[in-house]
């Protein structure tokens, strides 16, 4: 098969390549094919080394043989005879001198170099390849580096190296492979195949022998391993065969291991060395990967990996459990806890990995590493689990990782409940990861008292004065103060809130816990933004997004907050092509069951957008689920009211009056006396002909007799107001009250509820009397008119405004938003928080603005735009407008 890349790199290739891999890495398939590919047979001198005969003579007899019989050196090269004065210095001189004339290219290929395991043979090729003429390019495949001064080569430039890794077949050449052998599989066998091997060539083409005419290739594939018969024969004779028998027992006795260090492996063996031993083993290509810089860490092709084990069972059947054991010790005792862990369990010593899996699961959860703190629990027994009090505390931690809350509630009562069977000198730790457990917990299901009765009792501990002891302190300190911030904002105490919130990150970010850290960003701006949605500071979005993406964490539920977040803001904005991209990734993301809050007040802006869109239906399906998370939390979500409104609302956009009319009436007196359910009372008015009743249902809402109404609501009951001082035949009423509407709007950004409830008759009346808003207006309108667009990927800008009169070159909608923040006092990072921006976006938008408007700054640019009708005139102007309108 056709290896284009590989074959591109050899035809562009530096004057000596050398092809470096372990055995069946299809080093020899891949020169043979790429000469015949490229045309060469006669350009090409193959000269394959002889395991058996490696004498300097012998050798460069066969390089002055394979030179000869190519075109160009045909009629340069002399032949050379066994002779005994035949030295291979004198070879080699001679061969340069018949080659210095040499014009046209030519190349030396050497296979299975790493058999001419003469020094002196080495030395003699080192200078051929140092002093050859140019057109001759030599191309040397080996199962590990020579020792041929290659250095100096790659520090000029004219060494091309391919190693094992660029010779792995990708999935794509595994499924071209196995097509040409007339081998079909499901995408899944193959990707498991391919994973098996890792790509290894001849791993794949022996599958493939195996393959044909199998009766149940996907059972073949799911079942492939080192430990095939064909598999195992070759690495048994190309590989461990090969071996002394100390590297035979390292690889054996270290088999056990998912990797493996020098000291590791002294400590399995019982010698020394093992270090170099590896370390040796990877230069030769013996299937041994490092996994660091340093190369003192490795692990085992998969492949031979199952060999070895194989082998270790038939060879010393007893051993397996004593040498776990003993690397579970070890890893252990340097700090490898989850390695550990693993092995204890493969030994079945229950006692040792409970009391390890219970000393590091906080560390694990606190890391981002939910994941495995779930699969380590998994590999106990479920009567060891039942027995310990210990895992009990821990799956408790599991069930919250898979958001399993009742479960995570039943099993903490079961954990307290077994606290004093714990050993003495263990209980201690244990009640404090039980507080940890039902602060989690408690956060989770909003049950604020619980939240900050748990927060407050961590900071004690760790506040006191025998606390020295205690493990991950700082860690839990940031636990609290991140928990204790979430809680301030339920309840209100914004100040204590964000102070504590901040304090709590930046403790986080100095310890070294970036996923805490991304915790207290993306639950602060959460909450930040359902309590105070003009105050929400949108760089904890964009920081949390920055923190997941440094750390692969992108699709974890906390990013899927932050992104969440980032959509919310920009539907607020009515920015809805900008923010349902931030929501479909949201919903990708985020797990509602493990965080219900967040997973409620996503189901509610997708609600929300589709209401915006007009799609009623979709968006009564959204706010159903949104009230069904809404139901699991202990203390209902801050948009629980403001939810159920909403809904109401779609139920009479959808002409279900009848069913709007019984839910209202079902409801308490306090909530049906409420700004939000006071909103969908005169909606429904409005749609039943009643525009009186509709003012009478709004009239504590606008006259201020209920208190704490919020900003986004108070501007939808005066649209609603507007519309039914306008049914009213009160237009004079109607234009002042949707003035007050659009103050409101211009001072918060959120354009959101003139698209929610549509008035475009009366905004198009309005703005031709002296308004404050014309541009707002403007923008209201062009968002209500325009249909929705192709949703563009989240970060892009979409391009659509009106156009102005006097203006060559209309502006876009990012370009009027910042316009409408330059007569305020806000500097460019402030003004880029407000819109969910750059700073450097910010500017870009700026610049372009004032080369459309034709000015140089912003003091310009506010008259320029004042001028055009495109910003209100100054604030006393527009004052004294609308009072000669009124």
């Amino acid at each position: 098969m056709s290896r284009c890349a590989l074959y591109r790199r050899l035809a562009e290739a530096e004057r000596v390549v050398q092809i470096s891999a372990p055995a069946g890495s299809g080093k020899t398939v891949l020169m043979r094919s790429w000469i015949a590919e490229a045309g060469l047979a006669r350009h090409a001198a193959w000269v394959p080394v002889d395991s058996e005969e490696r004498d300097p003579q012998g050798f460069w007899i066969s390089v002055a043989d394979g030179l000869r019989g190519t075109t160009p050196g045909s009629a340069l090269v002399r032949p050379l005879t066994a002779a005994p004065g035949l030295d291979g210095w004198a070879a080699v001189e001679r061969l340069l001198t018949d080659l210095a004339p040499l014009e046209d290219r030519l190349w030396l290929v050497i296979d299975d170099a790493h058999l001419l395991d003469s020094g002196e043979v080495l030395r003699q090729l080192e200078l051929l390849l140092l002093r050859a003429p140019q057109e001759l390019r030599f191309v040397l495949a080996t199962r590990h580096d020579l020792r041929l001064g290659l250095h100096r080569l790659r520090l000029e430039g004219e060494l091309t190296e391919v190693r094992a890794a660029d010779l792995r077949f990708s999935l794509a050449e595994a499924r071209s492979l196995f097509g040409m052998a007339g081998v079909e599989l499901p995408a899944d066998a193959l990707a498991r195949l391919h994973g098996r091997t890792e790509g290894w060539a001849a791993g794949l083409r022996l599958a493939t022998l195996s393959l044909a005419g199998h009766p149940d290739p996907e059972q073949f594939a799911a079942e492939f391993s080192g430990t095939d018969r064909t598999v195992a024969e070759f690495l048994l004779a190309e590989v461990l065969d090969r071996q002394s028998e100390a590297v035979r027992r390292l690889l054996l006795r270290t088999s056990v291991l998912e990797r493996v260090s020098g000291p590791l492996a002294d400590a399995l063996t019982g010698s020394s060395g093992g270090e170099r031993i590896l370390q040796d083993l990877e230069r030769a290509g013996a299937f041994v990967v490092s996994l660091d810089a340093g190369r003192s860490w490795f692990r085992y092709h998969r492949l031979f990996a199952d060999l070895l084990e194989l082998e270790l069972r038939r060879t010393e059947p007893k051993e397996r459990a004593v040498l776990h054991a003993a690397a579970a010790a070890w890893l252990a005792g340097h700090g490898h806890p989850v390695e550990a862990v693993r092995q204890a369990q493969a030994a079945e010593d229950w006692g040792m990995a409970a009391r390890l899996l219970s000393d590091h699961w906080l560390d694990l959860y606190l890391g981002g590493r939910g994941a495995t703190l779930v699969e380590l629990l998994a590999g106990f027994p479920g009567r060891v689990v039942a027995d310990s009090p210990e895992l009990a505390t821990v799956q408790v931690a599991g069930d919250l990782i898979r958001g399993s809350l009742a479960d995570a509630g039943r099993h903490l009562a079961q954990a307290a409940g077994a606290l004093p069977t714990v050993p003495a000198d263990r209980r201690g730790r244990v009640q404090v990861m039980l507080a940890v457990l039902r602060l989690f917990l408690a956060r989770r299901l909003v049950d604020v008292p619980v939240v900050v009765e748990e927060a407050q009792r961590l900071l004690a501990i760790t506040e006191a004065a025998d606390a020295a002891h205690l493990e991950l302190g700082e860690d839990l300190r940031a636990v609290a103060f991140i928990s204790l911030g979430i809680a301030e904002i339920w309840a209100l105490r914004f100040e204590d809130a964000e102070r504590h919130l901040k304090h709590g990150v930046a403790m986080a970010r100095r310890i070294g816990r970036p996923y805490l850290e991304l915790h207290g960003l993306a639950h602060g701006a959460h909450e930040m933004l359902l309590f105070r949605p003009d105050a929400a500071p949108a760089e904890w979005s964009t920081q949390a997004i920055e923190l997941a993406e440094q750390h692969g964490w992108v699709e974890e539920s906390l990013a899927g907050m932050a992104y969440a977040q980032l959509g919310i803001g920009l539907l607020r904005q009515g920015r809805l092509d900008e923010a349902e991209p931030w929501l479909e990734r949201a919903e990708r993301t985020l797990r509602t069951e493990v965080e219900p809050g967040a997973g409620m007040s996503l189901r509610y802006a997708r609600a929300v957008l589709e209401l915006a869109r007009g799609r009623y239906q979709e968006a009564l399906a959204a706010f159903r689920g949104a009230e069904k998370l809404t139901a699991t939390l202990v203390r209902p979500h801050t948009c629980a009211t403001s939810m159920r409104s909403w809904m109401l609302q779609t139920l009479v956009r959808l002409g279900q009056t009848g069913r709007a009319e019984q839910a209202l009436a079902e409801l308490g007196e306090d909530a049906r006396a409420s700004a939000e359910m006071r909103t969908a009372v005169a909606a429904l008015r409005l749609a039943s002909d009643d525009p009186q009743g509709a003012a009478d249902a709004l009239a504590p809402v606008l006259d201020g007799s209920l208190c704490g109404v919020r900003r986004v609501r108070m501007v939808t009951a005066l649209l609603l107001e507007a519309r039914a001082r306008d049914a009213l035949g009160d237009q004079a009423a109607a234009g002042r009250v949707l003035e007050r509407a659009l103050d409101i709007t211009e001072s918060t950004g959120m354009v959101l509820p003139f698209l929610l409830e549509p008035a475009p008759a009366l905004l198009e009346r309005h703005r031709r009397y002296r308004t404050a808003h014309p541009a707002l207006i403007s923008q209201i309108l062009n968002l209500l008119l325009r249909p929705a667009r192709a949703v563009p990927p989240p970060g892009s800008q979409a391009r659509s405004a009106p156009s102005r009169r006097g203006l060559d070159e209309q502006l876009t909608d990012s370009e009027t938003r910042i316009l409408r923040y330059l007569p305020t006092h806000l500097t460019a990072p402030e003004i880029a928080s407000e819109l969910y921006l750059s700073v450097n976006t910010v500017s870009t938008h700026t610049r372009h603005l004032y080369a459309k408007l034709g000015v140089h700054s912003r003091h310009e640019a506010v008259d320029r735009a004042r001028a055009l009708g495109l910003l209100a005139p100054s604030t006393r102007r527009a004052q004294d407008g609308i009072a000669t309108a009124m």
